[in-house]
């Protein structure tokens, strides 16, 4: 693949400048109070009914900007999905901190990432990136995402269509090689794969040196849920005191569906009622595989139903992303 190598200055003075006057006007302040209102990619006008704590952190959504668009031939770009789009969720939510990831598969070049890049120095100080990069990349091209605000990379390996295909040789490999690379910067290694990859994957994830987060609470599958060999594997992990999981998704694998997510919920009460210290929270907006929008709102209520306990919510929207990715300490 070929390297893509970006310097900061030339960034912030070419497409990413761009947004920062735009993003200055717009950016989200600590403190402020959830507002109702129509939200792009997101069903629903009301507040939800779950207020949320000063600092608090959606760990994982996406940028798309048609001013950037994606290497790969057909990609998909979500209309109405850029930052000023993501404000106006923030508002309702009464959320001031984000996790921007980018949202394309493994492997990825550098210029993948500036729409990741853009956004990030948008919205300032209270967000961080995940990226998702090649086996190849150049120490110079990791600094440029660092310096950018990327505390970590992401490996996108889940099928469209809901198969779960084997992770080549190739890049089980490039997996151990990378995440020996940026676990010396102090970042993560990321996975948004299924269930049945995870347990495929037990051996490797065992021996990583870096932090693991798991997108989407693993996608453990409806019916078999907490039964599914995969949960095990996971609090294994968790167990070893270097795992994340991030509480997202409900939608994907509920065989209920909404309002309630009644079958997932037993899966999000399980995670925190055996580990609040490593759960996040993350709302999936724009929700880039829904055809019909879920109610953001109503997502981030669920929070409440796994975890009825203020301080435990707080420890998932506040403290918890402040260990991991680096945000200043909320008082």
């Amino acid at each position: 693949m070929r390297k893509h190598i970006i310097g900061r200055r030339a960034f912030l003075t070419g497409a990413g400048a761009a947004a920062l006057s735009a993003a200055d006007a717009l950016r989200v302040r600590e403190g402020f109070a959830q507002e109702a209102g129509a939200v792009p990619n997101s069903a629903g006008t009301a507040a939800p009914k779950l207020k949320a704590p000063a600092g608090a952190c959606d760990c994982h959504h996406h940028i798309y900007d048609a001013r950037f668009p994606f290497s790969r031939a057909g990609a998909r770009m979500v209309a109405d999905s850029r930052v000023p789009d993501y404000q106006a969720l923030q508002r309702r939510l009464g959320i001031s901190r984000n996790i921007v990831v980018t949202p394309t598969p493994f492997p990825a070049s550098v210029a993948d990432n500036l729409v990741t890049l853009d956004a990030l120095a948008a919205f300032g100080p209270n967000a961080r990136g995940v990226a998702i990069v090649y086996p190849g990349i150049t120490d110079a091209e990791l600094k440029t995402l660092a310096d950018g605000g990327v505390r970590g990379i992401r490996f996108s390996l889940t099928a469209a269509n809901g198969s779960s295909p084997p992770i080549p040789p190739a890049t089980v490999d490039a997996i151990e090689l990378l995440a020996k690379r940026v676990n010396a910067l102090g970042w993560h290694v990321q996975f948004n794969v299924d269930a049945d990859q995870i347990v495929a994957a037990e051996a490797l994830l065992n021996r990583l040196p870096s932090p693991i987060v798991f997108d989407h609470m693993g996608h453990m599958p409806q019916p078999d849920g907490i039964g599914h060999p995969a949960y095990k594997i996971v609090r294994g992990l968790i167990d070893k005191g270097r795992t994340w999981v991030k509480l997202s998704v409900t939608y994907d694998s509920s065989k209920i569906g909404p309002p309630t997510y009644a079958d997932v919920n037993k899966v999000g009460e399980a995670y925190v009622k055996a580990a609040p210290e490593r759960m996040l929270w993350g709302s999936n907006w724009p929700h880039p595989n829904e055809t019909t929008k879920p109610d953001d709102a109503r997502l981030f209520d669920l929070l409440a139903e796994w975890a009825p306990g203020e301080a435990t919510r707080r420890r998932i929207l506040v403290e918890n992303p402040e260990i991991l990715y680096g945000f200043a300490k909320t008082a």
